[in-house]
Formats: structure tokens, C-alpha cells, sequence
């Protein structure tokens, strides 16, 4: 399975969100093959599994270095959604969950930011929820209104979380994010795919990743808060 992402990451897809649009470098979907990578090399090491680890190190690395090269904007000072559409998406937030940077490196915390604004002034959070995208910018190739993506909402909570070991407001922000959030879920603590303008529930339901997401900020943010 390594072999073949080392031979298949420079090439575009339609990433996380499936998007009906023009395949293009996405992000994220480089980002989940350094993930792939490093985890690869890691259990390797670990285990003593004969490997071309060597290989898979240079891969990961020019993953890395492109990712940082041409995924990040210096005029937006966020990660961008691809090497070619310079709008936000919120699946930049796993950057510091999945162990790629530093949550409190100056360029993750300029896209925490960024996204935490308000979608009329470019970002991507309305009332602590928060959107995947910008559909007006993104060619997603489909039509109807979009929700706010509860996953992705649970990613910026966790997000602030790790920036909030050295930065006690941000965990502040965290825990009110959390909060909130937990005020839309339905009366068995159930989320759906997304949530709509009116706290309704829209999309698919349960929602597996939602609860995989906020399991895993649950548990940080009660770490962090005790620690």
C-alpha cells in the first residue's frame, strides 16, 4: 500500500469532500498521504519489518516540503483548500491532529484564525459552527444551500485545544466551542452529517466521523482543561 501511494501522490483527486468539480492538488489529500507515510515508516521502525524505508523517508519529506511550499498562502496566511483554489477549507484543522506541525506554528494558528471568522468576512465559522467550505469558491458541483459540517466543527475545537496548552484564551475558546456544540445534538447525544441554519439536522444520520471527532475532542480537551 506504501509502494503505491509513493508512486501515486503527485497525482490530483477529488479529496475528503468528493467534489463533482475538476480533480485538482488538494491539501488534504497530500496530507493523508504523508500521514499514510509516516506511519508506515513508523511501525516499520517499530516492529523491525523489513522495509524500503528509505524510499517512503523521501517521499514523506517531498510531501512535506511541497505541502508547505505550495499549500500555504502567504497572502491569506492560511492553508489553502489546493495548490490551485486559494480559498479555505476546514480540513486543514487535522494538520495539527494527525501530527504534521506544531499547533502552535505561526501558519496553523494564522488558519485557526482565518477560519474562525465569520464566512462575510472570508472565514469559514458562524456561531461556533463551522463550515467544510466556501461553496461560492469552491466548484463542488452541486447545487442546494450548505450546513455547517459538525465533523469539522470538532476539529477546530481540538485544533484550539493543542494551541491552547501555551494559550490559555484559545483553551477558553475551545471549551465554549465544545459547549455549544454539544447544545445541537439530539436528546441521545446524536449528531447528523451537518447542521442547518436553523440547528436542524441534515445529511446523513448518525453520523459516524461526527462522533469520531468529537470523541477525540472530548478526550484532548479534558486532558488539556486537567492538566
Amino acid at each position: 500500500m506504501l509502494d503505491w501511494v509513493a508512486d501515486n501522490w503527485q497525482k490530483a483527486d477529488e479529496g475528503i469532500w468528493e467534489v463533482r468539480g475538476e480533480k485538482s492538488n488538494l491539501v488534504y489529500s497530500r496530507l493523508m498521504c504523508w500521514v499514510a507515510l509516516d506511519r508506515g515508516i513508523r511501525l516499520a521502525d517499530k516492529r523491525s519489518f523489513p522495509a524500503p524505508v528509505q524510499r517512503w523517508r523521501e517521499n514523506r519529506d517531498a510531501i512535506y516540503e511541497e505541502i508547505m511550499e505550495k499549500g500555504y498562502d502567504h497572502n491569506m496566511k492560511a492553508f489553502t483548500q489546493s495548490y490551485e483554489v486559494k480559498t479555505l477549507d476546514a480540513s486543514a484543522l487535522i494538520m495539527p491532529l494527525v501530527f504534521f506541525m506544531a499547533p502552535s506554528d505561526p501558519r496553523m494558528l494564522n488558519t485557526i484564525d482565518a477560519i474562525l471568522k465569520r464566512p462575510e468576512d472570508g472565514g469559514l465559522t458562524e456561531d461556533s459552527l463551522v463550515y467544510r467550505y466556501n461553496p461560492e469558491t469552491t466548484d463542488d458541483g452541486l447545487e442546494g444551500k450548505e450546513g455547517t459540517f459538525n465533523m469539522c466543527t470538532f476539529w477546530l475545537v481540538e485544533a484550539l485545544t493543542r494551541a491552547g496548552r501555551d494559550d490559555p484564551e484559545r483553551l477558553d475558546q475551545a471549551r465554549l466551542m465544545f459547549e455549544r456544540m454539544l447544545g445541537y445534538s439530539n436528546h441521545l447525544g446524536l449528531y447528523a452529517e451537518e447542521t442547518g441554519d436553523r440547528g436542524n439536522s441534515l445529511g446523513n444520520f448518525p453520523q459516524a466521523f461526527t462522533h469520531l471527532s468529537l470523541i477525540s475532542a472530548a478526550f484532548n480537551l479534558d486532558r488539556t482543561l486537567h492538566d
